[in-house]
């Protein structure tokens, strides 16, 4: 592949993530690097292949794959293996379509030989599945190793590179421009700006990419005393989410020892360039102190809240599928654009990253196919169709 740093030609400009072997490598990053800004930074993130969508199971599975895959090369880990538990009530159609999808046992939850019984209590017709892919992704920790490796492997990476423009130049060339006037040219061009997405494709190439960002909160609960031990990987303890009308999901007490992460997926419309850093208030934890006290008692102290808040953003689109496809138009396919995560990517991160790779590459994404994995569900041209892309067939009939 081929990209201009100030004369020198790229195979690929990324701007901010993907390596991929063999191709002259280019990545631009807005802030600094590891910059907690976005929605790719922080202590923990969760692996499951636990979907009511069955198209997600296959790309956690290669992501998996990928995730030892470069633990391998960078010679340390990131990602601790824990079970995954998966509760709520009997009846939710997206927590029975999860464990069928995923691959999950269910378990006797009235049972006290029912692994955690001991520390839930679910309520009167609910039950609860575990299965084994599962774990804790150390975020921050993980983009560095990626961007080490991207190193290792030949790439050039510069921050505090935030782009203006990107456009087509004759035939096989594209042209990127940062707001510091330097100008870089390559053969392909790779667009993962997360909350920043719609607003960039709408500048540079008109389409209207729905992507809502959210400022989102991230809790970290004080465990009872006697308790800490109890609620880590070391003992055994999962990553758990739980359906209903509130979502709530967890990772074992591991990054700060005698805290736990037990947060709501939710969060407040935001500008990603205007942020308050604390629009959402008690709104995203109220609900998880009640949910605490009601299913987890004993074991975890809210009520002096939260030792720990820390602002997020998700990225989410109306059906929260992701976004994963050519740009098309002027630019054709020589630009591809990763977006809106909606929240539930991170673990799949390697293999959207393979994906986008050989897209802009190849033309087709070869490994994700070998995969079973379906990208036809990720084209921007969804929404094109309905506003509300594939939301009504996402939708699990009960």
């Amino acid at each position: 592949m081929a990209a201009v740093d100030n004369g020198g030609l790229f195979d690929v400009i990324v701007l901010r993530g993907v390596r991929r072997g063999g191709a002259r490598v280019l990545l631009l990053e807005q802030f600094d690097l590891l910059h907690h800004r976005g929605s790719s930074h922080g202590e923990s993130r969760g692996i499951r292949a636990t979907y009511p969508q069955a198209r997600y199971p296959p790309m956690v599975r290669l992501a998996a794959r990928l995730w030892d895959d470069a633990q391998r090369d960078a010679g340390y880990r990131v990602l601790t293996p824990t079970p995954q538990l998966d509760m709520g009530p009997r009846g939710d159609p997206d927590l029975r379509a999860a464990i069928e999808n995923g691959g999950a046992a269910e378990v006797a939850s009235g049972s006290a030989s029912w692994p955690w019984s001991g520390v839930f209590r679910l309520p009167q017709g609910w039950t609860a599945a575990t299965s084994e892919l599962g774990g804790v992704i150390k975020a921050t920790k993980a983009v560095a190793m990626f961007q080490s490796l991207a190193v290792k492997h030949g790439a050039v990476l510069r921050d505090r590179m935030e782009v203006v423009d990107v456009a087509k130049q004759g035939k096989g060339l594209i042209v990127v421009k940062t707001s510091s006037d330097e100008e870089f040219h390559g053969a392909k061009c790779i667009i993962t700006v997360g909350a920043w997405a719609s607003k960039l494709v709408k500048s540079v190439a008109g389409i209207d990419l729905p992507v809502q960002p959210l400022d989102t909160l991230i809790c970290y609960w004080k465990v009872r005393p006697g308790r800490e031990h109890e609620l880590t990987p070391e003992a055994g303890f999962p990553a758990f989410c739980c359906y209903g009308d509130t979502c709530i999901y967890s990772t074992p007490s591991m990054e700060f020892p005698g805290l736990i992460k037990v947060c709501m997926h939710g969060g407040a419309p935001c500008d990603p360039d205007r942020r308050d850093w604390c629009a959402t208030g008690d709104a995203l934890v109220d609900p998880v102190a009640r949910w605490i006290d009601e299913l987890m008692p004993g074991h975890v102290d809210t009520a002096g809240g939260p030792v720990i808040r820390q602002s997020c953003m998700y990225s989410m689109t109306p059906d929260v599928d992701f976004i994963i496809d050519f740009v098309g138009g002027e630019l054709g396919k020589d630009v591809v654009v990763g977006a809106g995560i909606s929240g539930h990517g991170f673990k799949m991160g390697p293999a959207v990253g393979r994906v986008l790779a050989e897209m802009a590459m190849d033309g087709e994404a070869r490994t994700a196919a070998e995969a079973g994995v379906e990208v036809r569900h990720f084209r921007i041209g969804r929404f094109m169709d309905s506003p509300d892309g594939n939301l009504a067939e996402n939708k699990v009939k009960s």
